[in-house]
């Protein structure tokens, strides 16, 4: 049997003391949290640290705890430093101490964090999403959008329990100025691990009706800043860039820009303050609308002003000229009348002349058409003398067919060739159903008559 053979235990008791003989200090490491999970009855919690390769290959692992009494101090101090939850998948930098239990094996005990390395990572996490947009091209994309000079239809995303969704509406609804806006909310979660698929869930139930909004409000109200990171989404963010309505953000907190505050078209801190962006936005179509309304009545006075000028000038100067242009017109119209009187003149003249002419010419006329009329007469004379006998000839053979016919279909001819001939009271009787019993019938035969009476 070998001399240096050891039970597990022992085996791990030797480790725990090489640990805490080889590493007595507290160290600051950096690290990521990829299981945070509290235990509500002891308060403890326990975490597993993890380090991921550029790739996104985990390298290290290590398990840790912190506990109760230093939970309770650390974890508030931390949501509240950088409005970020305490929560799997961020990036920490904690102070611990090593430990090695003969049962639990090696972990890592939390007794202070450093809230500044987290909102560093936070930061760089945003600015990363940030250029990844600018490289794209779209991170301006909505922020170049123009709002309408009225904007009053507004498509709104929020939960509708959230105390600032209460806010907007009441502050949009009853403005000071008595403005109309027609409002109409879009259903979506704005916190936690659903908020994000939520809202772009939302925002694409508007796009299939965007034509009947004027623009969007993203509102979220007050609660805890550690909420916020579901609004550091690239793809959330992506969509609000290509999104067709200029979008406003007012979720509730005035500290740190989210990554969809840098690429909404509007940013402010909070719902109302969304409300008062789209009041002021009609007032000062309001503001426009009056100033036109003054310049309109201003450049009206003054044209009215040139007008009465105008027509008091022509007042004075229209006897004058009525008087110039009726001596004008008089003398136009003597001219007229001396012109009508020479035309009238030479008119009669040549009138005269033509009735001269025609009377002159007209024995001649006269002579040519009747001799023209007597030689088309005598023409027709000779053509009707002609085709007279041959029109005769025509008409008689014609006759003679139409002879030839009725003497081949007469009566006679088709008795002779067997016929009979069977009447009823001098009618021809042409089928059975006009004669009944007892009907006295008359036969005709080519050589006589029979007369017979209908028995059946």
């Amino acid at each position: 049997m070998p001399q240096n053979e050891l039970s597990l235990y022992e085996l791990n008791n030797l480790l725990r003391h090489v640990v805490n003989k080889s590493f007595p200090d507290r160290y600051w490491v950096r690290a990521e949290l990829s299981e945070v999970r509290e235990n509500l009855s002891s308060g403890h919690c326990y975490l597993e640290f993890v380090e991921k390769s550029s790739s996104g290959q985990i390298i290290a692992k290590a398990k840790g705890m912190i506990w109760s009494t230093t939970y309770r101090l650390l974890k508030p101090y931390f949501e509240g430093e950088t409005g970020q939850a305490f929560s799997s998948g961020i990036k920490i930098l904690v102070e611990v101490s090593m430990d090695f239990h003969e049962l639990y094996g090696y972990s890592l005990t939390v007794h202070d964090i450093d809230p500044s390395y987290t909102l560093g990572d936070m930061a760089r996490r945003r600015a990363e999403i940030l250029r990844q947009l600018e490289d794209e091209g779209v991170l301006d994309m909505n922020k170049e959008l123009e709002w309408d000079m009225l904007p009053q239809r507004i498509a709104i995303i929020s939960s509708p329990t959230a105390a600032g969704y209460g806010d907007f509406m009441n502050q949009l609804h009853h403005n000071r100025n008595g403005y109309c806006f027609y409002t109409s909310l879009f259903h979506a979660i704005m916190q936690g691990e659903q908020a994000e698929e939520s809202v772009i869930a939302a925002l694409e139930r508007i796009y299939e009706c965007a034509d009947c909004f004027d623009g969007v409000v993203i509102i979220r109200g007050g609660g805890a800043t550690s909420d916020l990171s579901c609004f550091d989404s690239y793809n959330l963010a992506l969509h609000i860039t290509q999104f067709p309505l200029p979008v406003i953000t007012g979720i509730g907190h005035d500290r740190d820009d989210t990554v969809i505050d840098s690429v909404a078209n509007v940013r402010v801190k909070t719902p109302t303050a969304a409300a008062e962006w789209l009041i002021d936005r009609m007032e000062m179509a309001d503001v426009c609308r009056q100033k036109l309304r003054d310049s309109i009545v201003l450049f009206a006075g003054q044209k009215m002003d040139n007008e009465k000028h105008n027509i008091q000038n022509m007042a004075r100067w229209l006897p004058l000229l009525a008087e110039r242009i009726l001596a004008g017109e008089r003398t136009h119209c003597l001219q007229i009348q001396h012109d009508l009187q020479n035309s009238a003149g030479k008119c009669i003249e040549n009138g005269s002349r033509y009735l001269q002419s025609l009377a002159a010419q007209f024995p001649l006329l006269s002579e040519r058409i009747l001799t023209g009329k007597f030689a088309q007469l005598e023409r027709l004379t000779i053509s009707l003398k002609m085709q007279l006998p041959r029109y005769v000839k025509d008409e008689q053979n014609k006759l003679s067919m139409i002879e030839k016919t009725v003497e081949l279909v007469s009566p006679e001819r088709l008795l002779e060739k067997g016929y009979t001939l069977t009447l009823k009271n001098g009618k021809i009787v042409k089928s059975t159903q006009e004669v009944t019993s007892g009907d006295e019938l008359c036969t005709y035969f080519a050589d006589g008559k029979v007369k017979s009476k209908v028995i059946k």
